[in-house]
């Protein structure tokens, strides 16, 4: 597998298609099936999602807590995936605790990575 990227994007040719974010609180699930519904309604209508978006708040200084917020996100990053989103941006509210929160969303950035997302943050925290 080549690493260069030079030759792949000069072939690359245009579509007419609109790219688009999707927000995380519209779709109505992250179970596969409903995405791959989601994806076909998006191809008829000749949409491409470019970005997903998800809240996510880590206001209490609780692991489990913390750890069900990180697990949500990582399920976006399967969606986002599914979907051939190439970015998913989290949108977090309040960190009660970075030295928790930190390293779980380290752990679903790399999570992204290798799923071939982007994991972008906003929010009072940054990795």
């Amino acid at each position: 597998m080549s690493t260069t990227r030079g030759p792949i994007v000069e072939r690359c040719r245009p579509e007419e298609a609109t790219a688009v974010r999707l927000r995380g609180t519209d779709l109505d699930s992250t179970a596969p099936e409903y995405l791959r519904d989601l994806k076909y309604e998006l191809a008829a209508e000749a949409l491409v999602p470019a970005r997903l978006t998800v809240e996510a708040c880590f206001a209490e200084d609780c692991s489990l807590s913390t750890q069900r917020e990180v697990e949500r996100i990582r399920e976006h990053v399967r969606a986002a995936a599914f979907l051939g989103a190439g970015t998913l941006t989290v949108e977090v509210e309040e960190v009660a605790d970075e030295t928790k929160v930190r390293p779980a969303l380290e752990a679903c950035a790399e999570r992204a990575r290798r799923e071939g997302v982007s994991l972008d943050l906003d929010g009072p925290i940054a990795l």
